[in-house]
């Protein structure tokens, strides 16, 4: 029986894990914290999962919450203009359902099911020492674990990261008590741009304390958003977000004016840049390991793909891990699982990087073009489900031009 350990137990790392024991691997997940210490702290992430990654859950029979969590049934945008009128408002419908899942719940209902299946779980902080004698030890190391000092054995790959900084200012607040959005009668994702300042997401969700949602600010760093960096009291944190509600998206912040926090750990701050970086890591006696997720990829949370991300690379390596049979665990096959990963992954980060920057004319001419033709806001919003459509339609000027033909004249 081969031996594989996984570092990190978030999406990625508890979905590989869980797949890798149900063919009968011997797993050990090692995590600095305990299941009831995750779903006792603070939320984690603004997470929204859509069907293609949803699927991948489904398929290992991981899918625990889906009768619970909302159905997010579209994603609607909606463009701040003078004295914070909406100028563009509409929702496109997803072919299939999305949902968002507090990672506080999922991880630690992994985390426990792993262990009850017999996986071993060993909680304790891990250096780069560590993985040195345990590259030794196990057949293959993988570090899922996205943020410390394990990260920095992965090289910055500067030809796939145009950004060295951070492009937004992120604050997270998760809410009982808002009201529906009028304007249709379905969950969804709602998108509210702020040209120069940033963007607010209204997420439904299901959190520990059940049905809920998410209120997400990304602020231009500098600028009017950019102020949670030192706020440490969470009443403090939603009294700043409901207030820049009031002065930017309006219309969201009427539907809001009730809101409480779902819990005393509802709250998250913080920023970092966009990196995708080098896949194997190289330890100082000579043993590779091979990175997951975001410890490889990681993008802004802008276009919502963090935790998609993170439940494809695991499909990828669960699939390649188990048709490797019992060849080594060299370098080739490090290479080769993630260039496998980087097919899908690169059309997200290309994605995400241009949604950082200010739109170009055809993309404001297309985000336009939603309101008035129904397939194109369609369009847009199931290429959150599959990222690799934009390249047919959104980057080039032309192929924009030649699609919104297509659909006028259709």
């Amino acid at each position: 029986m081969r031996r594989i350990l996984i570092v990190g137990a978030g999406q990625a790392g508890l979905q590989l894990a869980l797949g890798l024991q149900s063919n009968g691997y011997d797993v050990t997940v090692m995590t600095n914290r305990t299941a009831d210490e995750v779903r006792d702290g603070r939320v984690l992430s603004t997470q929204c999962m859509f069907d293609t990654a949803l699927g991948h859950e489904r398929a290992l029979g991981l899918n625990f919450w889906e009768d619970e969590a909302p159905r997010v049934e579209g994603i609607g945008v909606s463009v701040t203009g003078p004295e914070s009128a909406r100028v563009i408002d509409w929702v496109g419908r997803l072919d299939g359902y999305a949902q968002s899942v507090d990672q506080r719940i999922k991880m630690a209902g992994w985390l426990e099911t792993f262990a009850q299946r017999g996986g071993q779980v060993v909680v304790h902080g891990v250096a780069v020492s560590d993985l040195d004698y345990f590259s030794r030890t196990y057949d293959l190391v993988l570090v899922a674990a996205g943020k410390g000092e394990l990260v920095t054995m992965f090289g910055r790959d500067a030809s796939r990261s145009p950004y060295e900084t951070a492009q937004r200012a992120l604050a997270v607040s998760y809410v009982h008590g808002l009201g529906p959005r009028p304007e249709h009668d379905f969950a969804a994702v709602r998108c509210n741009l702020v040209p120069g300042v940033g963007e607010l997401f209204v997420i439904p969700a299901l959190t520990v304390s059940g049905a809920c949602d998410i209120l997400f600010w990304e602020g231009i760093p500098g600028g009017p958003l950019d102020v949670f960096g030192d706020v440490k009291d969470p009443a403090e944190h939603l009294r700043l977000t409901l207030e820049l509600m009031k002065t930017f998206t309006p219309w969201e912040y009427d539907r809001a004016r009730g809101v409480e926090l779902t819990d005393a750990g509802a709250t998250l701050a913080g920023r970092y840049a966009p990196v995708v970086r080098n896949p194997i890591g190289e330890l100082p006696g000579g043993g590779l390991v091979l990175g997951v997720a975001d410890v490889v990829v990681a993008n802004d949370p802008i276009t919502g793909q963090g935790s998609n991300n993170a439940a494809k690379c695991a499909a990828v390596y669960l699939e390649s891990i188990l048709a490797h049979g019992d060849k080594p665990f060299d370098r080739d096959f490090l290479q080769s699982t993630f260039d496998r990963y980087w097919e899908s992954a690169q059309h997200v980060t290309k994605w995400t990087n241009a949604m950082l920057a200010p739109p170009p004319e055809h993309v404001l001419n297309l985000i336009g073009a939603a309101g008035q033709l129904p397939p194109v806001a369609q369009r847009f919003a199931n290429g959150f489900d599959n990222p690799a459509d934009f390249e047919n339609w959104f980057y080039d000027p032309e192929k924009a031009a030649g699609y919104l033909a297509s659909v006028t004249q259709g």
